[in-house]
């Protein structure tokens, strides 16, 4: 099912981004934000158990700052998740 914003879901019900009409953070952005409320999480919830600060977590779901490699890998920890990367 697409929408609009170029997300969707394959049959195995994983969020799929349309990589082609979407920037890297905005695709990073988008995924966090979805799998954070995808686990029921709030913010609070992802800050204390990731050890990031809830305002920095807003910041990078908002757009305003990007994420390096360790945080991403500290957030997708803390929501029971792990980082895949591919080159397509």
């Amino acid at each position: 099912m697409r929408t609009s914003e170029s997300l969707f879901f394959n049959n195995n019900e994983e969020l799929i981004i349309d990589i082609e009409t979407m920037e890297l953070e905005e695709q990073i952005r988008r995924l966090l934000v979805f799998t954070r409320l995808s686990c029921n999480m709030t913010q609070k919830q992802l800050s204390e158990k990731s050890g990031i600060r809830q305002s920095n977590i807003s910041r990078i779901e908002c757009g305003s700052c990007t994420p390096t490699l360790e945080t991403l890998k500290e957030l997708a920890s803390a929501m029971d998740k792990r980082i895949k990367i591919e080159f397509i």
